[in-house]
């Protein structure tokens, strides 16, 4: 996506939320970055310049509902405190009775359909997604699971058309005999693998239709989020290549848990953490200069519940400036104290190391 800065495009997440043409917008990177919370506030952010949101989380660990404080289902919940933001929580596999019965050929096929991988995840894909497109939402927010997942996920449509394949050319050695077995049981031919078949066909339909939305870049945006970690870099450096590969658009990468050398930060720990950080920092710049990248402090605290995700949704669209060069009288005096306290300190463990050997 073009900017009006083509030097260095803007550090927020801002040419999101102009875009009002996006329907699907993808948050994903690698475990433990802080993909729930930064979806959770890009729902928020959008919540407040769109008619109607909806967040799903993809993900089997739901943390959804711990970052809202609120319990969420399968089914679409308003969330509290909002009159236009919605949230679901979507099981990644499908039970066998939603795919058939327990009884008879329903349950030889389900176990067929089954044993193809990735096949459950693919049907309850499309289940959701077939549910999604009955309601109207203005733009659909996927709190995915950790890379791995997320990028079977993109390729559910070829697992589904292996799986169809796969019934098929079982149907066309074995359809005689499924045949007289599906009489013998005295099952219904509207419950038989014809029936099964024609789900699996109706789900690759949707599953189609939605994927050639994936990859029209003014529809969908897959949103990256890291930290300024070696594997974290890796990983976002394999997820952009595998969305690149699947034609799926991504411009904007959010840097979690940023450490600022501001103020009395005076551990030696903490700045040989911000040196690590600003090494892998000056690489993401350099491998995506033609990124929004939005970068993000660390907080001495956990971002959950409604209130905090709002405070802090503001580093979202405008950058966070640290306090470096900026000390007023109040700031020195306060470090001063600080310098004291640990002279004062610094003392005391000296006269104690004095009396320890005057008593050897």
């Amino acid at each position: 996506m073009a900017t009006d800065d083509q030097e260095i495009p803007e550090g927020s997440v801002q040419n999101i939320l102009d875009q009002d043409s996006l329907k699907w917008v993808f948050v994903g990177g690698k475990g433990g970055v802080g993909k729930t919370t930064c979806s959770s506030i890009l729902s928020i952010l959008l919540a407040r310049v769109r008619s109607s949101v909806l967040i799903i989380s993809t993900d089997p660990a739901h943390n959804l509902s711990d970052a809202f404080q609120q319990r969420f289902t399968k089914n679409p919940t308003l969330v509290n405190g909002f009159t236009n933001l919605y949230a679901m929580e979507v099981d990644p596999n499908v039970d066998n009775d939603e795919i058939g019965g327990n009884d008879g050929m329903d349950s030889v096929f389900s176990e067929l359909a089954n044993a193809i991988p990735g096949i459950d995840e693919a049907m309850s894909f499309a289940e959701m997604l077939k549910l999604v497109q009955t309601m109207d939402y203005s733009v659909i927010v996927f709190d995915t699971a950790p890379t791995g997942h997320t990028l079977r996920l993109l390729q559910f449509p070829s697992t589904l058309e292996k799986g169809l394949q796969k019934m098929m050319s079982l149907k066309s050695k074995f359809g005689g005999l499924l045949s007289q077995m599906t009489r013998m049981f005295g099952i219904d031919d509207e419950f038989g693998e014809d029936a099964l078949l024609g789900r699996l066909e109706g789900m690759k339909d949707v599953i189609e239709q939605v994927n050639r939305q994936f990859k029209d870049p003014d529809l969908t945006t897959f949103i990256c989020v890291c930290i300024p970690e070696f594997l974290s870099l890796y990983e976002t450096e394999r997820l952009v290549q595998e969305l690149t590969k699947f034609e799926i658009d991504t411009h904007n990468i959010i840097i979690n848990q940023v450490l600022y050398d501001e103020e009395d930060v005076e551990s030696k720990l903490l700045k040989a953490r911000m040196r690590m950080q600003q090494k892998y920092l000056d690489q993401f710049y350099m491998l995506y200069d033609d990124f929004h990248i939005t970068k993000l402090r660390l907080l001495p605290e956990e971002v959950t519940g409604v209130e905090a995700l709002k405070d802090f949704s503001s580093h979202f669209v405008t950058p966070y400036q640290p306090s470096t060069s900026r000390d007023t009288v109040e700031e020195l005096e306060r470090k001063i104290e600080t310098l004291r306290r640990q002279l004062t300190d610094a003392e005391e463990e000296l006269e104690k190391l004095r009396k320890g050997k005057q008593t050897e």
